[in-house]
């Protein structure tokens, strides 16, 4: 998930000036909530806070907060020919808590995200690989954000020199991907897109719906 001061530069194209009085957006067809007035609460290059004046689907007036998010979160999820993976440590603010997680990050949604994977990759590992394979798409707190992330899979991996962020404080480790599998588990890694991404190769290993080279490193004893 890109983290407020690091991880994605800011992107002028989505930067959103505060707006100092209340407007009126039509609600899709089909809703059920009806939104009365709109408001913008806190603007930063990364997030825009909002309060709706809203009548529920009980037809019960309310408030809403929405969150939007200005960039792609994007997880990688990198398989080596012994059937490794990186986790990267890093401690979480908001948690106030260090968290392993896959490779992660955020991409300009003008850029393709597949390039902004790739960028990420490198930045906090050192690894390029020579092959994508986009594992699913999330919407990662939808009560609350418009937040969406992209996950990948990566392989045919070449290690070069990382180059993480200035604000960044990063532990890269090198672990088996069925011990990694093991921590999801026993609730050790709870980030959101690496207990996805993880569960989703173990899925796909199972029904034997990987790349043969995954499967194949994976198979290794």
């Amino acid at each position: 998930m890109p983290d407020q001061g690091n991880s994605t530069t800011p992107d002028p194209g989505n930067s959103t000036a505060p707006d100092p009085g209340n407007s009126t957006a039509p609600d899709p067809d089909g809703s059920p909530w009806t939104t009365l007035r709109s408001g913008q609460r806190y603007d930063n290059p990364w997030i825009r806070v909002d309060e709706h004046q809203v009548l529920t689907p009980a037809g019960t007036p309310g408030i809403y907060g929405t969150v939007h998010f200005k960039h792609l979160a994007l997880g990688i999820l990198p398989i080596d020919s012994e059937g490794h993976t990186r986790l990267v440590g890093q401690y979480r603010y908001p948690l106030r808590c260090m968290s392993w997680e896959i490779p992660e990050g955020g991409g300009h949604h003008h850029v393709a995200p597949l390039e902004s994977a790739q960028r990420e990759l490198a930045e906090e590992t050192g690894l390029r690989a020579g092959n994508w394979l986009e594992l699913m798409q999330l919407h990662l707190s939808n009560a609350v954000s418009d937040e969406r992330a992209i996950c990948y899979l990566a392989w045919d991996l070449h290690q070069g020199e990382s180059a993480p962020d200035d604000s960044e404080r990063l532990e890269v480790r090198r672990v088996p991907f069925y011990r990694v599998l093991e921590s999801v588990w026993t609730g050790e890694i709870t980030d959101a897109i690496s207990v996805a991404a993880i569960l989703r190769l173990a899925l796909m290993v199972q029904r034997g719906e990987a790349p043969d080279a995954v499967m194949a490193a994976l198979a290794r004893p």
